[in-house]
């Protein structure tokens, strides 16, 4: 018998415990052990619960009982999950995640921890919720060179765009109604502002490429400043807007990596990915472009992978499984402002009838877009593929022409 603790019983913490007691027979025929619960740690008192005898308030209690040789981590956030998970990993215990903001900021130094220690670390529920992408990147894709990751990384910001393309719903109303049927918290910054899909598309980013990847090195943008205007001019053009997490290697061995909102043609497998349904495109030079879909979160479809990553624990006790990357280097993420690509952009001339020539001549070849009831004043227009600084100082001489550029959204090849 393998005893399991578990750190945290809020929505997927519960649904864990779920999973394991309601599926025990089965997971003790896959594992070849019979896993159970021994502790459930929380802060809360549940005692209705009926696992209330497994319940402590003491991270000690867990860390110094030999007979725990896995603990679940999936209370979130960095503090206190990077201690313990970090204690845990030095006194012999394996440990399974689903917090990407703990992999996608500690990463490296606990999967190094793990190595020394000859205990796993794993980590499949943090990208994607139940879709499989992890152990399919490192295992069923190990053939391949990753050519480049691009998804949609976040459910809740898929959600509100789906609204505003579908239903024409601003995007307030859109985060109002994601927020009552709980797609979104309370406070949605994490979300709506792209820092959930910056962790996530950091993980991937490790895992393909071998370097840690910190957050905070990665240019991110979220889908607040979006408009209805925006989504019609989208459809105009052929496609739909997305919040896209990106990365790849470029030539010199730096990676290109960001996320964004983009215009993605509807050619693009990721144009139908709706509502809260995540989906990770993987290109590898050997097999082409393959493409993860499900639900990236909620509470059984979450649990399933971290029980799934708890049997693997148990099926490794004695053979650890390789998992792992080196820390970054100095300079391995590429500077924004190189970035190339082309961009949509809606512009204002209130003073200007020539507005439209003076675009053509600081932007180039570019591609006049229309919509229905398009104000006499309003253009947009897609520009040539030009790096990110060269649109920006671009951006800058049309303003010197009374120019208002009101939206910049990059455009997409995936």
């Amino acid at each position: 018998m393998v005893n399991v603790a578990i750190m945290g019983y809020g929505v997927v913490g519960s649904g864990v415990v779920d999973v394991i007691t309601q599926h025990s027979e089965s997971l003790a025929q896959k594992a070849k052990e019979e896993i159970s619960i021994k502790y459930i740690l929380d802060i809360r008192d549940f005692p209705d619960s009926p696992f209330a005898d497994k319940f402590t308030k003491s991270f000690d209690q867990i860390l110094n009982d030999d007979e725990v040789r896995i603990v679940v981590e999936v209370m979130g956030g960095l503090k206190p999950a990077y201690d313990f998970v970090k204690s845990c990993l030095l006194a012999g215990k394996s440990v399974v995640t689903s917090n990407k903001e703990l992999v996608a900021a500690k990463g490296a130094e606990l999967l190094k921890i793990a190595q020394e220690k000859n205990v796993n670390f794993l980590f499949e529920a943090s990208v994607g919720g139940g879709i499989p992408i992890i152990r399919p990147m490192t295992q069923c894709l190990a053939a391949n060179d990753v050519i480049e990751i691009a998804g949609i990384l976040n459910g809740t910001t898929n959600f509100i765009l789906t609204k505003m393309i579908r239903d024409k719903m601003e995007f307030n109303d859109a985060l109002l109604l994601a927020q009552q049927l709980g797609y979104a918290e309370r406070n949605p910054a994490a979300d709506i502002e792209g820092h959930d899909a910056c962790r996530k598309i950091c993980i991937l980013a490790a895992i393909a490429y071998g370097k840690h990847v910190y957050p905070e090195s990665v240019k991110t943008e979220g889908i607040t400043n979006i408009t209805l205007e925006d989504v019609a001019y989208a459809d105009s053009w052929g496609g739909v807007i997305k919040l896209i997490g990106q990365a790849k290697i470029l030539e010199n061995g730096k990676l290109e990596i960001f996320v964004a909102p983009m215009f993605i043609s509807r050619e693009s497998q990721l144009s139908s990915v709706d509502d809260v349904f995540n989906g990770i495109l993987v290109r590898g030079d050997e097999t082409g472009d393959i493409v993860f879909y499900g639900k990236g979160a909620g509470k059984y479809p979450t649990a399933s992978a971290v029980v799934a990553d708890v049997v693997d624990c148990v099926k490794h006790f004695k053979a650890r499984k390789y998992l792992g990357w080196e820390d970054t280097t100095e300079n391995y993420v590429a500077d924004y402002n190189d970035y190339k690509f082309s961009a949509y952009l809606r512009c204002i001339s209130n003073n200007d009838r020539n507005a439209v020539e003076k675009a053509k001549s600081l932007f180039g070849d570019i591609q006049i877009i229309n919509r229905s009831n398009q104000p006499e004043n309003e253009f947009a227009f897609i520009s040539p593929v030009k790096s990110s600084s060269e649109i920006d100082k671009a951006i800058s001489a049309l303003a010197e022409y009374g120019i208002e550029t009101i939206s910049k959204i990059r455009v997409g090849e995936v």
